[in-house]
């Protein structure tokens, strides 16, 4: 039997090669178009953003059952002793409450983590757990690993709109009426309590990626970069200016490079570029 699974849901914006290579197993959100219904990954990025700009109405998200979590941990713990289970920050979503109203039937079996993260900065906290299962560490190390993980990783992104965030409920201690009437680009970061908050502004998108990389310059202050990803809403073009910006900046490879997924793009529209950075 093998010792230790890892789990998460679909916002972790996980590309296939990274779901292989850290064996991970990805719980869905849901997507709805109006009577259509779509778990997150069954609709492409590219079609989903192509819809969110025709269609009319905000499509709407939901997150896995707890019937769906109880369902996964049972399979997989005919396979695996224990289960770790990282999740997007319960401040923006019901899902880590789903997993943990499931955890309870199997108790000590499964180990909730909750990422206070989004997209690919709960990314890396898989990665990095990825990489501590295979190198043998116990449950607990692993664990305590995350914690200290978590603190040393930084998201930001910067949104073309705010007209989602606000529309999707989701728009946090960031300012917004007046930041979409005169068409400012905010830089947020999700800060240490899992909720969106504005660390800068800018009035094109250029100024607001180069302001991206001089806000984790001024974060990575006494820390030292160690793993970067990269992703982006249907703005491929302005996703690789700010990864060809942050690598020159911090003289490191970008590990990901990708789109951010239907249930993460309801809420920040097409525009979204960001990234996130772990520290040691």
């Amino acid at each position: 039997m093998k010792r230790i699974a890892l789990v998460t849901d679909s916002t972790a914006d996980l590309t296939e090669e990274v779901k292989k290579d850290c064996d991970v197993h990805v719980i869905p959100l849901k997507v709805r178009f109006g009577e259509q219904e779509y778990t997150d990954g069954e609709l492409s990025s590219e079609d989903f953003y192509r819809r969110l700009m025709e269609e009319n109405v905000l499509p709407k998200t939901s997150q896995p059952t707890p019937e769906e979590f109880e369902r996964l941990y049972s399979q997989l713990l005919e396979e695996y002793q224990e289960v770790i289970s990282v999740h997007i920050s319960s401040a923006l979503s019901g899902t880590f409450n789903a997993a943990y109203l499931a955890k309870e039937k199997f108790k000590e079996k499964i180990h909730l983590v909750d990422s206070k993260t989004i997209s690919l900065g709960a990314g890396l906290m898989l990665m990095e757990a990825a990489r501590n299962i295979k190198a043998g560490h116990e449950t607990e190390w692993i664990l305590e690993s995350l914690k200290k993980a978590r603190l040393n990783i930084e998201t930001l992104f910067t949104l073309n709109t705010l007209e989602y965030l606000q529309k999707g409920g989701r728009i946090g201690k960031v300012q917004g009426f007046m930041g979409a009437l005169l068409n400012i680009k905010p830089i947020i970061r999700v800060g240490d309590d899992g909720v969106y908050h504005t660390y800068g502004k800018a009035h094109s998108q250029k100024k607001a990626l180069d302001n991206v990389v001089q806000a984790y310059k001024d974060l990575a202050k006494g820390r030292k970069p160690i793993h970067l990803v990269v992703v982006h809403g249907a703005a491929q073009k302005a996703g690789v200016y700010l990864k060809e910006a942050l690598e020159y900046a911090f003289q490191i490879p970008t590990t990901v490079f990708t789109q951010v997924g239907p249930v993460i793009g309801v809420h920040t529209g097409p525009g979204t570029v960001g990234a996130a950075i772990q520290f040691e």
